[in-house]
């Protein structure tokens, strides 16, 4: 006798990140930026201090208040998960019954049609317009007919800097009966979060991360925030002791370090101003096809040789990401790093030789207006 896996892991795909070592890493859309020196401190002393032969408190209490706390929001309706990742799979696992439809839209974030597969939910996969917004009277239709049960897409979206306005987003959760999973793992770096009123909706999940502006990657910290009859399934569902003690008690200092929010974020928001400038000046010369506006923490661009720039880049030790075939997703880093990455592209186009004359196409909208780059669909 021999044992024969599900059949529905044939079509499961593991995540695959840049690998290897680089000098520069821009292909993650991680923060630049590590918590101060005096915060560091603070947080190896509060790990110290972790009884490590009791486990964490499960619904991580005093974690999800001062998350809470941050936001100006209730932490009655806050759920923490080992990291955003995590909160998908549960809320795929525990809303959607097996061979019920799930929405979402591509480009978007590879990891919701992984977790449909896990579920064995359908996944019907709506592709955005030509120039990457979202048409929301499509996904509205696309419910309806379908009669899809639950509809997930980042806003702003991972990978195309885009956003989508939060009356559109308003728009989507009144029209249809369908749970709306808004991944906002982005929305630091923008104005239209739903963070605030998620709770008074009853067909609406925000996600949110402290990776991305907060600069916590490396302790897997997510949170859900949603009405309190889906936050009780929410907790319910998870697991008993998801987020570790060490990641709590070291996550709640820079929680309640509002700096990360005002200071922090202007310093990255300058960054991505840089580098989007840069790469529309090159944009101009007719080397890169198109540079999108950006409500993140990184640029989206289009050129007709995005795998020659990608592996020039890796050749000089500085890592991106690699889109389909024709575009990059390009994290702003620390201002010798957006330096190095702009003078490579440019001098992997002449090289190539490309045309370097002034062609004026494309994006003349204000650079330093992170409100500019909304989906306005």
């Amino acid at each position: 006798m021999s044992y024969t896996p599900a059949k529905k892991t044939e079509q499961i795909a593991a995540y695959e990140p840049v690998k290897g070592a680089y000098r520069i890493r821009m292909d993650a859309n991680e923060s630049f930026l590590q918590p101060t020196e005096e915060d560091r401190f603070a947080m190896a002393e509060a790990a110290a201090g972790v009884k490590f032969n009791r486990y964490p408190d499960p619904l991580a209490t005093e974690l999800c208040a001062d998350f809470a706390a941050l936001y100006g929001i209730s932490p009655k309706y806050v759920t923490a998960g080992n990291g955003s990742d995590e909160l998908i799979s549960v809320i795929m696992s525990a809303f959607v019954q097996k061979g019920e439809k799930v929405i979402t839209l591509s480009p978007d974030f590879s990891m919701y049609k992984f977790y449909s597969a896990i579920t064995e939910t359908p996944c019907i996969t709506i592709q955005k317009n030509e120039d990457m917004t979202v048409d929301v009277d499509v996904i509205i239709k696309t419910v309806n007919e379908q009669d899809a049960k639950l509809v997930i897409f980042s806003n702003p979206c991972n990978p195309t800097s885009l956003g989508l306005e939060a009356d559109e987003v308003r728009r989507l959760v009144n029209d249809t009966d369908a749970l709306v999973v808004l991944d906002e793992a982005y929305m630091d770096f923008w104005d239209q979060s739903m963070i605030n009123e998620a709770h008074l909706y009853d067909n609406l999940i925000v996600l949110r991360t402290c990776s991305k502006a907060l600069g916590l990657a490396a302790l897997r910290l997510g949170f859900a925030i949603a009405n309190e009859r889906l936050t009780g399934i929410l907790r319910s569902a998870k697991s008993p002791y998801n987020v570790n003690a060490v990641t709590q008690e070291m996550a709640r200092i820079v929680l309640k370090n509002n700096m990360y929010k005002t200071v922090y974020g202007e310093i990255l928001q300058t960054s991505v101003n840089m580098l989007f400038s840069g790469l529309i000046r090159l944009e101009k010369k007719g080397m890169i096809e198109r540079v999108y506006q950006s409500c993140t923490n990184f640029i989206f661009i289009k050129t007709d040789d995005a795998l020659g720039v990608f592996e020039w880049l890796c050749d000089r030790g500085i890592a991106v990401r690699l889109i389909g075939i024709k575009y990059l997703r390009i994290t702003a880093g620390k201002q010798y790093e957006n330096k190095e990455l702009l003078s490579a592209i440019e001098t992997y186009y002449i090289m190539k030789g490309g045309n370097t004359n002034e062609t004026g196409h494309m994006c003349s909208q204000n650079k330093g207006d992170k409100h500019n780059c909304r989906d306005k669909s």
